[in-house]
């Protein structure tokens, strides 16, 4: 609080004359930092953290394996130079090549002439891909709606196979 200091400041006074009191004011700011540590405290327990921002990746049981219709599966192998080779069931020999502005008509489309109870992609990245390609694809799948996919190692027949195409295009 605020008080007064009403003392005589220690000066004698001069006969005969009359000389105003000086007052010196001293401003007690004990109540502003306390209100200062109240609004600090309040602040801290009512602001949130940010939530991390990663996609939730649901891995499958220890269940027994369901096999799928083979025209229903569509693998992509997303390789170096940003570059996704895929194919259509289980004959990797059938591998075409697409880059991920073409990628998503490419999903789509297997997706309206697939029944969804069966619809699935099987994600499998070259040695030469980027963990950016298979954040991509992973995020390529949640922007679809694609509720079954697979994040699997790549066999080395199709690693040989994207190898051999890889060439060829060079």
């Amino acid at each position: 609080m605020a008080e007064l200091d009403t003392s005589g400041g220690g000066r004698k006074k001069a006969r005969g004359v009359k000389r105003s009191k000086k007052r010196s004011t001293r401003v007690d700011l004990t109540p502003m930092v306390d209100l200062g540590f109240l609004l600090i405290t309040f602040f801290i327990f009512t602001t949130t953290m940010t939530q991390p921002t990663a996609m939730k990746l649901n891995l499958p049981a220890d269940a027994p394996e369901t096999l799928e219709p083979e025209h229903a599966v569509i693998t992509l192998m997303p390789a170096k130079n940003d570059l996704i080779y895929y194919y259509e069931g289980k004959d990797p020999t059938q591998t075409k090549t697409a880059d991920y502005r073409s990628i998503r008509e490419i999903i789509l489309n297997k997706k309206h002439h697939t029944d969804p109870k069966w619809f699935e992609f099987v994600l499998k990245p070259n040695k030469d891909a980027t963990y950016k390609n298979a954040v991509d694809l992973l995020d390529e799948m949640k922007i679809d709606a694609v509720a079954h996919y697979a994040l699997v190692e790549i066999t080395p027949t199709e690693a040989g196979i994207i190898l051999s195409l890889q060439e060829n295009h060079s």
